[in-house]
């Protein structure tokens, strides 16, 4: 059926629909509230967009990274970079075996034990998570202002390190083999049905494999129409700022960069998260 068809359909069917009586601001959520209902179910124009959304969110999750055009988007940035792989053979083995996803593959991990680096402050990882397009269209633009924001608080910097089929405990093996204090993980995550492009980042301070979620900061919902890239590097920064001050993170790290960050008259653009 065409567009054109659905619409004339929907014309002639509104009188049929039931509105939902609760006033919601258009701008307030992208959550699917006051959808209202014809009979017992859902309006045609509310079920078209939910598998319209749903289509987008199977499609992040299993369409692959362009690695090599997020990596030249990060030349600028004048870091080292380095590709690795978890242990997960493909991306079907990647969504069934989480655990293997948070660990390297034998010859990355060989390739970094190889790596004569110096120590240093930060190393930062790339991932491509559960969402593709998350990554593809918010890494280069959330590093910029991050990398710019960690030099100038004289900060030493290892390799960029981009990881394919990744979870986020990858970064704990990443920034012990890298001699890293403290790791930063860009991730792709895992999309809702109103968002399928929500980049995320986690600090850990001391990465280790004996590290936990507990250990870890999140900053989520980083993208146009959520967080703000500008506004995720000063959290991000912040937070890592803190972590070395006070010798921890995670769950001993209070998040008070809302507060830091208002001060200095920027107030922090942001939306409720996705709900999935």
């Amino acid at each position: 059926m065409s567009a054109d068809a659905i619409g004339v359909q929907s014309a002639s069917a509104v009188d049929f629909v039931t509105r939902d009586t609760v006033p919601i601001p258009a701008d307030a959520t992208a959550a699917r509230l006051g959808l209202g209902r014809v009979g017992g179910s859902l309006p045609t124009r509310a079920v078209l967009d939910f598998a319209l959304d749903h289509a987008r969110a199977r499609d992040a999750v299993h369409a692959p990274l362009d690695f090599d055009s997020v990596r030249q988007a990060c030349v600028g940035l004048e870091l080292e970079q380095m590709v690795v792989e978890s242990a997960c053979g493909d991306r079907q083995i990647y969504l069934r075996r989480p655990d293997l996803g948070r660990r390297l593959s034998g010859a990355s991990r060989m390739t970094l034990s190889k790596l004569e680096a110096d120590d240093s402050d930060v190393v930062i990882v790339v991932a491509d998570g559960l969402s593709s397009k998350a990554v593809q269209q918010g890494a280069s633009a959330l590093l910029a202002p991050l990398v710019a924001r960690l030099r100038s608080m004289r900060l030493s910097l290892g390799p960029l390190v981009f990881a394919r089929q990744a979870r986020v405990a990858i970064a704990d093996e990443i920034g012990t083999l890298c001699k890293a204090r403290l790791s930063i993980i860009l991730v792709g995550e895992r999309p809702g049905l109103s968002a399928a492009d929500s980049l995320g980042a986690y600090i850990t301070l001391g990465p280790r494999s004996d590290r936990t979620d507990a250990n870890r900061n999140c900053v989520s919902n980083i993208r146009d129409g959520g967080l703000s890239y500008e506004a995720a590097a000063f959290k991000l920064a912040w937070l890592v700022g803190q972590a070395f001050r006070s010798g921890a993170s995670g769950v001993q790290l209070k998040d008070d960069s809302d507060s830091a960050f208002m001060s200095i008259g920027q107030p922090i653009k942001t939306q409720s998260a996705p709900v999935e």
